[in-house]
């Protein structure tokens, strides 16, 4: 092939993929409006649709309200003609979601089974998300990969657990669910699994302090609009901060982690209650007393105390991101705020004090868009 040819093919798939991201980001559009925007010719916009139509990636489906002339047909992208599969593994179950092209979680559910470094667990674990996949009616064809978020620190290139204190995970690998599962499969750790779904949610952050408030605590640093990693893999590892010398054993073997006041597991063993049923009491003024309003407020002064130092270091947005992030009401907010504020030179704004909306699935969102993002990108 020479070099005119080589280019001219280049420059229309060029042309195809700008088009393509073009009605992705309006979700909406139409011909006209593709030709005026991003100003190209009638006949080269024509001929992309006609291709992204072909290949399924957009459709035509109804129409924009007459403004005095032919109406304008609607143009959307095919948001489930790739669907990713985002995994949540903790010590007693995991969480499953099927992710369209836009992020959102189209499907989703909680397996019970406990953590075990066996074969049969992971046969188990196999032939419970191939079933998730059939029983949602997902074409092979359709699943673009499988991601898993786990607790434990990932080894740099992504093929094992180097560091697995509360699952025992040390030894998992990649291949035990690569070689029971016919799809790529993908290997993160679930804070940072968590601040990439907090990244696509807020895409003109450049950086941010991501508290991750599951049964166990977790964090993640967001700089340069990318997840810090760390030359060691464990850059952003924040429940393990020191905030009371002589405080509980954390399960790492240190003292007064935050971990063992922040963390969703310290607040159930403090309050001898779930987290639901913690917070219906604790919410409301007819059941609710002393005690609970008193682990509650301690929970926020360690909270603050993490925040107000971190946020020192690094002069950002905090996100609560987890399981407990949709159980803060906005008083909660306004009261971690002005214990972050309390007893700090430089006060943080209000509107850098930011929570999740997915709860308990954050983890699991965030895995799935590792696929969806490879897709977009090619």
């Amino acid at each position: 092939m020479d070099k005119k040819s080589v280019t001219t093919l280049t420059l229309k798939q060029i042309n195809k993929h700008t088009v393509y991201q073009y009605i992705y980001r309006q979700r909406e559009t139409s011909k006209f409006q593709i030709v005026q925007d991003l100003n190209m010719g009638l006949s080269t916009v024509s001929q992309n649709l006609t291709t992204l139509e072909k290949e399924g990636l957009i459709e035509r489906n109804g129409y924009f309200a007459s403004t005095g002339g032919r109406k304008a047909q609607i143009i959307r992208i095919v948001p489930d003609l790739r669907i990713a599969i985002g995994i949540g593994i903790l010590k007693t179950m995991f969480h499953l979601v099927a992710v369209d092209l836009y992020g959102e979680a189209v499907a989703r559910e909680t397996i019970p089974l406990a953590y075990e470094d066996t074969p049969e667990y992971y046969d188990t674990f196999a032939g419970e998300v191939l079933h998730f996949i059939e029983k949602n009616e997902y074409p092979t064809e359709k699943i673009s990969g499988i991601s898993i978020a786990t607790q434990g620190i990932i080894s740099p290139n992504g093929s094992s657990v180097t560091y697995g204190a509360i699952m025992g995970n040390t030894r998992m690998q990649l291949s035990d669910f690569a070689s029971r599962l016919p799809f790529p499969c993908h290997l993160v750790h679930d804070s940072k699994a968590a601040a990439d779904l907090e990244l696509w949610n807020h895409p003109k952050l450049d950086s941010a302090l991501v508290f991750l408030l599951n049964r166990n605590l977790g964090g993640a640093v967001i700089t340069n609009h990318s997840v810090h990693q760390g030359f060691s893999m464990h850059s952003g590892s924040l429940e393990h901060i020191c905030v009371e010398p002589d405080g509980p054993v954390c399960y790492c073997g240190n003292r007064g982690c935050l971990e063992t006041f922040c963390s969703a597991s310290a607040l159930e063993l403090r309050s001898g209650l779930s987290v639901k049923e913690f917070f219906l009491k604790l919410r409301d003024p007819d059941n609710s007393g002393e005690h609970l309003q008193d682990i509650w407020q301690d929970y926020l002064r360690h909270l603050a105390f993490a925040i107000r130092n971190l946020n020192l270091l690094i002069d950002c947005p905090v996100i609560l991101s987890g399981y407990l992030a949709p159980y803060f009401l906005p008083e909660d907010l306004d009261q971690l705020l002005a214990l972050i504020n309390e007893h700090t030179p430089f006060p943080l704004a209000k509107d850098s004090l930011l929570t999740g909306t997915h709860g308990q699935y954050t983890p699991a969102i965030g895995a799935a868009l590792f696929y969806v993002k490879n897709f977009l990108d090619t």
